[in-house]
């Protein structure tokens, strides 16, 4: 049976990789409020009509690519982020042979929970032990 993804994830696998996705989710909360600081102070200089390069838009440039290697970190290891300001994670698994995701939210302490490819956070089931 072919799978949708190339990397499946233990729940091991998955829980000690928790301390990095914790920072890498800091790091990108950062990131979106220095963005919409950036982005306020471009769309003042526009209504302004004064020219929009300069510091604001490097700065704003900078802040893109920042966020699109903090973004990469998920990628290159099949970790998708559901929600990033909720910081709901889904790492792909193989549970009785089936995919499925193990389903983690930042205030969580440990992974606990999974669903279907398809069903989403609404279908979460807690792991057995």
């Amino acid at each position: 049976m072919a799978h949708q993804f190339q990397k499946h994830y233990s729940r091991e696998e998955a829980r000690s990789l928790l301390p990095k996705i914790r920072e890498w989710l800091r790091r990108l909360d950062h990131f979106r409020e220095r963005l919409q600081r950036s982005e306020q102070a471009l769309k003042s200089l526009r209504g302004a009509g004064e020219d929009l390069g300069g510091d604001a838009a490097n700065s704003w440039v900078r802040l893109m690519l920042e966020m699109r290697t903090v973004l990469l970190e998920f990628y290159r290891r099949d970790i998708l982020i559901k929600d990033a300001e909720r910081g709901l994670i889904d790492f792909p698994a193989l549970i009785g042979g089936r995919e499925v995701f193990l389903c983690w939210e930042k205030d969580e302490e440990d992974i606990e929970f999974w669903h279907d490819l398809d069903s989403g956070y609404a279908g979460r089931e807690r792991l057995g032990e």
